[in-house]
């Protein structure tokens, strides 16, 4: 990532919340991915505010960029504007059991005082330690974490899908900006997944992983219940939630016939065994379909349906006791 102010990226103060962060990564996004502006640079203009938030969503990255200017494992970062070229001594945990050591007046921890034998002697080689306990640089001859390969860190990504592709899985086409060059990547939904939930793509040697946060779209008739179950409401007339019926109900995989029993009452759930939600690993949920009691519109009564209704409410007595 190029040096650059992130918290100017995304448009927040220093002292912004995570919250606040957030709030301000998914307005920019909203407004700047390509899927919806078709702007020249939009992709361009995206990919800065993602990178942004990946390193100010994260704590330890935020931490290491407030302290150095810079993202870690940035090109600025490797280059020396990060913690091993600030000047400090630096050493390793290896001969000083994670102390801090005292120096010239500064007090300073084991990683700072690695980084400093490396800085002056190198790696090994001529270094007039490499025989004793400080061969390779560091206190015990361990590497720095400067030494050890890293691998990229994850490019985190929020992804909207439907209801249906939630419940019963499937493929979604996920489009990225990384490195200000805008690519699209195939995300395998497993069947189940909740809101909120991360899917974590993994990429080949030395690129990025995508961690994917799910974001569940709303469905017209369906919802999602307790574990795997899912929820519909279902519609009856007062024929029908009186005397019992018959009805068609939908489910996700296609249509029932689900009977009513006498005398079904406003709110009751009635379940089908093994319709919910079959995830790809785990206990199939039911299907509870929520009883709707529809009355009928008074205008499209005649005098003696409403004097039938009266009387058949006068039989039935108060409810309400």
């Amino acid at each position: 990532m190029n040096e650059k102010d992130l918290y100017s990226i995304l448009g927040v103060s220093r002292a912004a919340s995570a919250d606040e962060i957030k709030k301000a990564y998914r307005g920019l996004a909203r407004k700047l991915h390509p899927d919806v502006n078709k702007a020249a640079n939009a992709a361009v203009e995206f990919g800065k505010v993602q990178e942004a938030y990946d390193v100010l969503s994260d704590e330890k990255k935020k931490r290491y960029y407030d302290q150095f200017g810079v993202a870690p494992g940035s090109a600025a970062s490797e280059a020396g504007a990060g913690p091993h070229a600030s000047g400090h001594a630096g050493w390793g945990p290896g001969g000083f059991g994670g102390q801090n050591v005292r120096v010239d007046g500064m007090d300073l921890d084991p990683e700072e005082i690695g980084s400093m034998f490396e800085s002056f002697f190198g790696r090994g080689g001529t270094d007039p330690f490499a025989r004793g306990p400080f061969a390779g640089g560091r206190p015990g001859g361990r590497a720095s974490s400067a030494q050890r390969a890293r691998a990229p860190e994850p490019l985190e990504h929020e992804v909207l899908i439907s209801f249906m592709t939630a419940a019963i899985g499937g493929k979604e086409d996920v489009r990225l900006v990384t490195d200000d060059k805008p690519r699209t990547i195939e995300v395998n939904i497993p069947a189940g997944v909740r809101e909120g939930q991360q899917l974590r793509v993994r990429k080949g040697a030395g690129e990025r992983d995508v961690v994917i946060t799910v974001k569940v779209g709303e469905h017209p008739r369906f919802r999602r219940g307790d574990g795997n179950d899912v929820l519909v409401d279902l519609p009856l007339n007062l024929a029908e939630a009186t005397l019992g019926a018959t009805v068609p109900v939908p489910t996700l995989d296609g249509g029932v016939e689900l009977t009513i029993p006498p005398g079904t009452a406003s709110g009751a759930k009635l379940r089908l065994r093994g319709k919910g939600i079959n995830p790809a690993s785990g206990t199939p949920g039911d299907l509870y379909a929520v009883i709707k009691i529809v009355t009928p519109k008074p205008a499209t009564l005649s005098a003696a349906e409403v004097a039938t209704l009266r009387a058949i409410g006068a039989k039935q007595g108060d409810v309400r006791q």
